[in-house]
């Protein structure tokens, strides 16, 4: 097909998805050009924003490796990320709510007991982590494979140094009554890294880059649905401007500071200290 204008093209190109052996595909692909296309039409795209977009997106590419996936942020700052997360996981009423992801979770965390100190080093405040797993019907779950992962007081993970120490980053095991506990550090309110292009974008939109202090969580168990999820703490400035639109009110808990004395695995503590408590509700497998 030849001399296309501007009315026709984007039925030319869809032409060209006929014979796509893949359906699913096929739908996703035709929808994309689209809506790339009407996105186009309606801005009036120019050549030198076109150009400018190619660039930003080559940067993003360049920037990302094994330690930083601009992609990830580039997607959780516009929102697709949570938009997909939501409608990934529609659950009944009473099951914890998932959130995103993000870009800092690595295989091969360090597998700790209940009750271990997960922080390895890393800075900050030490705080006392508790909870049970358990079913909608209040059931507890026995042996639910659970990560955490977090960022220290300067608002770093561990995947952001250099070297391959992991702090503040565990993989542990409900007990046989659904509970688990760990050491750990009061989490902080942080910047994504903003540096790069995301960062860039971010500031020519008037954005701030902040995310408010949480734990991030995955939690998985035979018959139920992996749960992808934070706990975000009580009180932190960014929880209504979350950089990556991530916070759910019943993710929001409280961290209650204690001076010293006993904490709570019956130590005596001789600095102040913060406890959290806080239950995961898994929904069951279809």
């Amino acid at each position: 097909m030849r001399n296309l204008d501007e009315n026709m093209i984007t039925e030319a190109v869809l032409s060209r998805h006929a014979n796509a052996s893949n359906p699913r595909l096929k739908e996703i692909m035709t929808s994309l050009v689209n809506h790339l296309h009407a996105f186009a039409r309606e801005v009036r795209l120019t050549e030198p924003e076109w150009e400018s977009a190619i660039r930003f997106l080559t940067e993003v590419g360049h920037i990302t490796d094994d330690k930083r996936q601009e992609f990830i942020l580039l997607s959780d700052t516009l929102g697709l990320s949570m938009l997909v997360t939501a409608m990934a996981n529609v659950k009944p009423a009473g099951c914890t709510e998932a959130t995103v992801f993000g870009p800092f979770f690595v295989d091969g965390a360090p597998v700790h007991a209940n009750g271990d100190n997960i922080a390895n080093g890393a800075s900050g405040e030490l705080c006392f982590v508790s909870g049970c797993i358990r079913g909608l019907d209040g059931v507890p779950i026995a042996n639910a494979e659970i990560e955490v992962w977090q960022a220290d007081s300067e608002g770093f993970y561990d995947v952001q140094y250099d070297g391959d120490v992991h702090r503040a980053r565990a993989l542990l095991h409900s007990g046989t009554d659904g509970h688990f506990s760990f050491r750990s550090i009061v989490p902080v309110p942080y910047p994504i890294p903003h540096d790069g292009p995301v960062g860039r974008m971010l500031s020519a939109l008037g954005r701030h880059p902040w995310r408010p202090a949480h734990l991030h969580f995955m939690v998985t168990a035979p018959g139920f649905e992996r749960l992808v999820t934070h706990v975000f703490r009580d009180g932190d400035q960014y929880l209504d401007s979350d950089a990556v639109f991530g916070v759910r009110s019943s993710l929001i808990a409280q961290w209650v500071h204690h001076d010293e004395g006993q904490a709570p695995d019956g130590s005596r503590m001789y600095t102040p200290f913060s406890t959290l408590d806080f239950d995961f509700v898994l929904n069951r497998a279809s």
